[in-house]
């Protein structure tokens, strides 16, 4: 190949594909490589996502043993206990400013052994806490690191792992977040919260552990000018049959054309600001899906269908959502991250639009029966509680959502963040859609009850509908599919596109 062939954009000009022989030189290429240390590593960099997990799904067993403490000094009231679930956002929001920045001025893969400190001793602060201001720190470390690594692992996957597997991979950051949520509901379910911390201290111990056997990944050795230790990063992740001297040269080919560091003026760059707008949009309608307020209602709605047992309920609404995420991680390098973004949007748009209907009539229900008892003289009889003969929609619209979130607004928007920006820019581009992720997290949270009392329950998942509905306009018109395309073929996409 001369130079002139090395030198030609890897997509063709207006046509979204790659030349036929870029292709064929690719896929002969790819089908010498062996994936197996390419999972290795991605296990170890999964363990970060594992520990958030832990992390989110610690406060639901651990707030009502902590409410019903008889140490004075560690009883949570109710707005202790929310500021206890909720601080962890605001640790996270730090983590991904942070995370932006030691991803790029130390690498990927010290910036999560770096992560794995914080998990650590946040959790060991909990673990000895004697008053509320131990418990708020350590949850506030175990928030800063989530949100390192949050941003972190997404990256480190994306930049070892080639087309062929890097939906399936990278969709096993979300996989990971989920199962680390069930596992501490499962957890908790035997462990008082003091050992439940020293559980969830385990998986962020083995990641640091492991990743000291992990590489970093090629394209970060390549921007620092490692061209030999890129090489055997690749030789490591890719197998002894495949010549990866070939993908280190493609990779510094790809190298070149950018400039080495970020500065102000590459906001002019459609290369930046398209997949800047692209990555923020997208958390921030993650967020705005409504899946904290479903997550809210999950255990009455599971009391209204005769289901007693809350801690029984969450366990089962964790697992839907692990089933669900493992489905996508299958079928993400096949099906694509556009397809599965509007069946997610379509299924939740459905969903949350009954789960209206649901709230609406439970109070019509409420209304009439009032209305009948005042005229028999007997007002005081009639129960505040949505009516249970519409038990079966709200469980029917709540499975639909979960699984819907699942399929493709829970682990997609991780995933296209880690693949739409240059090199340049992707620690400070994730920072910032990471922060906005957070940010936007805890603004839901904080801010739920009083949309409810504003404006009913009803009218709080139809304005979550509407959202959804936007989701699906907004990934339609906007969102590029990324399936089977190197990272800089999605760049490329947005340099071209006017």
């Amino acid at each position: 190949m001369n130079h002139e062939e090395e030198s030609r954009p890897l997509l063709a000009e207006g046509h979204g594909q790659r030349p036929e022989a870029d292709r064929s030189e690719q896929d002969a290429y790819l089908d010498k490589v062996k994936n197996g240390k390419l999972y290795l590593a991605t296990f170890a960099a999964v363990l970060g996502p594992l520990s958030f997990g832990f992390v989110l799904g610690y406060s639901s067993p651990a707030i009502p043993e902590l409410q019903r403490s008889t140490d004075q000094r560690l009883r949570l009231s109710a707005e202790e206990a929310s500021w206890f679930g909720s601080v962890v956002t605001i640790g996270a929001g730090v983590g991904g400013l942070l995370g932006g920045w030691i991803v790029e001025k130390i690498g990927r893969k010290l910036s999560l052994m770096f992560c794995a400190l914080p998990f650590i001793f946040g959790f060991t602060i909990i673990i000895a806490a004697q008053n509320h201001w131990m418990l708020y720190t350590g949850r506030v470390l175990t928030g800063l690191a989530s949100g390192v690594t949050s941003l972190v692992v997404p990256l480190y996957i994306s930049e070892m792992a080639h087309e062929r597997v890097r939906g399936t991979m990278g969709s096993c950051v979300q996989l990971m977040v989920v199962t680390g949520i069930m596992g501490a509901y499962i957890a908790g379910l035997f462990l008082d919260w003091r050992w439940l911390a020293i559980t969830c201290s385990i998986p962020p111990t083995l990641m640091l552990v492991f990743m000291c056997f992990m590489p970093e990944t090629p394209r970060y050795l390549l921007s620092r000018g490692k061209r030999r230790e890129a090489e055997e990063a690749l030789r490591f992740l890719r197998g002894p049959n495949a010549p990866a001297e070939w993908e280190c040269a493609k990779l510094e080919e790809a190298s070149r054309d950018e400039e080495a560091n970020f500065s102000l003026a590459d906001l002019k760059d459609p290369g930046v600001y398209k997949p800047l707008g692209v990555g923020i949009m997208m958390m921030l309608l993650q967020q705005f899906t409504g899946i904290n307020a479903i997550m809210f209602y999950a255990e009455n709605i599971f009391e209204q269908a005769h289901f007693k047992n809350g801690n029984i309920a969450t366990v089962v609404v964790a697992a839907t959502q692990v089933v669900f995420t493992a489905v996508a991680a299958i079928i993400m390098d096949r099906a694509g991250r556009k397809v599965l973004l509007i069946l997610s949007g379509v299924a939740m748009c459905v969903s949350e639009a009954a789960l209206g209907i649901y709230f609406k009539l439970s109070t019509m229900k409420q209304g009439n029966s009032s209305l009948v008892s005042t005229f028999m003289g007997a007002e005081g009889t009639v129960s505040e509680a949505p009516h249970p003969d519409l038990a079966w929609l709200a469980l029917a619209s709540m499975g639909i959502f979960i699984a819907g979130f699942a399929l493709g607004w829970g682990p997609t928007p991780w995933l296209v963040m880690s693949e739409i920006f240059p090199t340049r820019v992707r620690g400070l581009g994730s920072a910032v859609c990471v922060l906005t992720n957070w940010t936007c997290a805890f603004i839901v949270t904080k801010s739920f009850h009083n949309l409810i009392d504003l404006i009913t329950s009803a009218g709080t998942f139809w304005m979550f509908s509407i959202l959804c509905a936007l989701n699906v306009i907004f990934t339609i018109f906007f969102v590029p599919e990324t399936k089977g395309k190197t990272l800089e073929e999605i760049q490329a996409h947005f340099k071209r596109t006017r």
